[in-house]
């Protein structure tokens, strides 16, 4: 079974947010999902999304593909990360 971490879209029309899921590359956009690992919302300035990263890494590790935009958001959610540690570690 071939599983890839992708949006999931809900919200209103105009008004969108996403989660983050694991899901099977077969199933539609907002069809059947095996585990959400996070959210995200682009309306939102700043830090406008939340993340398992170590359930993605595990998802990853075991041969899901990340989406492009799932991709930058755990990069970003890591950086962001880092950098907290950082702050509080001073």
């Amino acid at each position: 079974m071939a599983v890839a971490i992708r949006l999931r879209r809900e919200g209103s029309l105009n008004h969108p947010y996403y989660k983050v899921v694991v899901a099977d590359k077969r199933s539609p956009r907002d069809g059947k999902f095996i585990e959400i690992i996070g959210t995200y919302d682009p309306k939102v300035p700043g830090s406008n999304a939340t993340i398992n990263v170590a359930r993605a890494e595990y998802w990853m590790k075991c041969g899901a593909q990340p989406s492009d935009t799932v991709r930058s958001i755990i990069k970003k959610v890591r950086r962001s990360g880092l950098l907290a540690a950082e702050t509080t570690a001073a």
